[in-house]
C-alpha cells in the first residue's frame, strides 16, 4: 500500500476536487439503490483450452517484425504452452496429436494488438479489449487493485488482455491537477511517493504536466535508483502568466528528451509543450527529428482529441453512441460536466487541429520516431476496445500506411517493452497472442474490426466467447468500482470517506 499525508497546501486543492467528485458518486449510489441491483460479470471462459496444444490450419499469416510485411498464404500455426512452436506453410508442417484444431480457412492471423494508454476502473471492461483483438493494455493511472488484476490475469483466473500498469499519476498543483493524482510539491515528497509506489509493486511511473522542477528531478533520480520506467505527459513546471506565448515554459520540452521516457503521451500535448500550440509544419518536422534522435517513443492518442470534436459535432449525442455502455458509470458521472462543455462547442473551431494532429503523427513516423498505439479509453467518451480501432483509422487518415499503423500496435510495442522477438510477432518462440481477422488488414485498416477469434497466451476464444466477453463488459460492478477508487485514494494518502458517499 502507498502511504503518506498530503502537504498542507495540497489539502485545499484536493478538498475542492473531492467536493466536485462526491456529488456524482452520491447520485450514482442513489440510482443503484433505486434499481435494487448490481450487475457483476467476468466468469473465466477459456479454462478448457488452458495448456492445450492449438493448431490454426489454412490461415494467412502477416507479421510486422521487419521493415516490410512478412506474409504467408495457406499457413499453419502451432501453439503449445502459450508459445508459437511453428508458424509456416501447411506443407511440411510437423504432425500434432491431441491438439485443438481450428480451421482458419479464409482468415488472416496477425499478432495481438496493443492499447498502450487505457484507464481501467473495473475488471468487467477487460473483456471488451479482448473481444476487439487487443491482447496487451497499459493502464495509465494505477491503483492497488490493478496489481491484483495483473496477478489474476497472469494466472488465468479472469479473462482479459495482459495488463501493464503505472502507479498513481504524479503531479503538482496546477491547471491540470485531478482528483486521482498523487500531488507532490517538494523533492522529498516526490522521493517518498516513488519509494512507496515501488514498494507497492509498481514498475513504472506516470508523470504529468504540472510537475514542478524540484519534485520532477527528484523522482527521476529516485526512479533510476530503483530501476523504474517513466512515462506520461512531459512536465512543464509552474505555469506562470503569459506561458508559453510571452515567456517559455518553466521546464522546456527539449529538457525532457534525454530523461529516458518509455513513451511520451499525446501528440496534442507535444503540440502544446513542444510547439507552443503553433501548427507550423516546418517547426513540427524539426521537432520530430529531435524526438527521433533522442530515441523516445510516442503514443499519439489521436482519438482523445477527435472524440471531443465528435462530441461538439453531434451536440452531445456522441456520448450515447453504441459501445458507450461499456464505459464505467461511476467515473462517467464525474465526466458529465466535460461532456456538457464540449457538447456546446463549435466543432468548426477544432476540426483543423484534429486533422493536423493526424498529419503531425505521420511526420513523427517519417522522421523515425517509434510510435505505439493508445486510445486513452475508459475516460470521457473513449470506449474500451472500439477506441483503438478508431485510433488506427486516424493514424492512417494522416497518411501512414496500414503496415506502419499495425507495426505501431504490435512489433513497436514489443520493442518499447523490451520484448522484441518474444511478443508482438508471429514467429517461432513468440508469445501466442494472435488475432484472426475476416479480411486482410493491409488492404484496409478497418479490417481490424472484423475479429473472428483470439488466441491469448495459448487460450482460444472463438466468436461465441468473444461475444460473451463483450456482453459482460457492459455490466460493470459500480460498488466494486467505488471500492477500487476509495482504496486507491487512501493508498496515495488522499482518502475519500466512504460514509460521505452515502453508501
Amino acid at each position: 500500500m502507498l502511504s503518506g499525508v498530503a502537504p498542507s497546501g495540497q489539502q485545499g486543492i484536493l478538498a475542492g476536487m473531492i467536493r466536485r467528485f462526491l456529488p456524482a458518486l452520491r447520485l450514482f449510489a442513489r440510482s443503484l439503490a433505486f434499481s435494487g441491483a448490481v450487475c457483476t460479470a467476468s466468469a473465466t471462459l477459456a479454462a478448457e483450452t488452458e495448456g492445450q496444444t492449438i493448431v490454426l490450419r489454412h490461415v494467412d499469416l502477416v507479421d510486422f517484425s521487419e521493415d516490410a510485411p512478412l506474409r504467408l498464404h495457406d499457413g499453419m500455426v502451432i501453439v503449445s504452452q502459450g508459445r508459437i512452436t511453428y508458424a509456416g506453410p501447411m506443407s511440411g508442417a510437423p504432425s500434432v496429436r491431441n491438439a485443438r484444431d481450428v480451421d482458419a480457412t479464409g482468415l488472416t492471423a496477425i499478432p495481438g494488438l496493443a492499447d498502450m494508454h487505457v484507464h481501467v476502473w473495473d475488471e468487467a471492461e477487460l473483456g471488451a479489449y479482448l473481444a476487439h483483438g487487443i491482447t496487451t493494455i497499459r493502464n495509465m493511472s494505477g491503483m492497488p487493485f490493478h496489481l491484483d488484476l495483473q496477478r489474476r490475469l497472469e494466472t488465468g483466473q479472469i479473462d482479459g488482455p495482459r495488463l501493464v500498469t503505472t502507479g498513481p499519476i504524479l503531479n503538482s498543483q496546477g491547471a491540470n491537477a485531478q482528483i486521482n493524482h498523487q500531488l507532490v510539491e517538494t523533492a522529498d515528497a516526490a522521493r517518498k511517493a516513488v519509494a512507496d509506489q515501488a514498494e507497492a509493486g509498481f514498475t513504472r511511473l506516470k508523470v504529468y504536466s504540472n510537475l514542478k522542477r524540484a519534485p520532477y528531478e527528484a523522482l527521476l533520480d529516485e526512479a533510476r535508483t530503483r530501476g523504474l520506467k517513466i512515462t506520461g505527459h512531459t512536465p512543464e513546471g509552474v505555469r506562470l502568466d503569459g506561458m508559453p506565448f510571452e515567456r517559455p515554459f518553466s521546464i522546456g520540452f527539449e529538457e525532457i528528451l534525454d530523461d529516458g521516457f518509455e513513451t511520451i503521451e499525446h501528440v496534442e500535448s507535444i503540440l502544446w509543450h513542444g510547439l507552443a500550440d503553433g501548427r507550423d509544419d516546418g517547426a513540427a518536422r524539426a521537432l520530430a527529428r529531435r524526438i527521433a534522435a533522442s530515441g523516445t517513443a510516442v503514443t499519439p492518442t489521436l482519438v482523445a482529441h477527435h472524440n471531443l470534436v465528435m462530441m461538439a459535432r453531434t451536440h452531445g449525442a456522441y456520448a450515447d453512441r453504441p459501445g458507450t455502455e461499456t464505459l464505467n458509470p461511476v467515473t462517467q458521472a464525474t465526466e458529465q460536466e466535460y461532456i456538457d462543455v464540449w457538447s456546446k462547442q463549435d466543432a468548426a473551431r477544432h476540426e483543423a487541429k484534429d486533422a493536423w494532429l493526424s498529419r503531425f503523427t505521420r511526420m513523427l513516423a517519417e522522421e523515425g520516431v517509434t510510435l505505439v498505439t493508445g486510445s486513452d479509453s475508459g475516460i470521457f467518451s473513449n470506449v474500451p476496445g472500439i477506441s483503438l480501432h478508431e485510433e488506427l483509422a486516424l493514424m492512417q487518415r494522416g497518411g501512414m500506411s496500414p503496415f506502419a499503423v499495425l507495426k505501431a500496435s504490435t512489433a513497436n510495442v514489443a520493442s518499447v517493452l523490451g520484448e522484441t522477438g518474444k511478443a508482438g510477432c508471429l514467429l517461432q518462440g513468440c508469445r501466442a497472442d494472435i488475432v484472426l481477422l475476416g479480411c486482410d488488414p493491409l488492404e484496409a485498416i478497418a479490417c481490424t474490426r472484423h475479429v473472428r477469434g483470439v488466441l491469448m497466451g495459448g487460450r482460444w476464444y472463438g466468436p461465441d466467447k468473444l461475444a460473451a466477453l463483450q456482453a459482460a463488459a457492459a455490466q460493470p460492478d459500480p460498488q466494486r468500482t467505488i471500492e477500487n477508487l476509495t482504496e486507491g485514494m487512501a493508498a496515495q494518502g488522499t482518502p475519500l470517506d466512504p460514509a460521505a458517499l452515502g453508501l
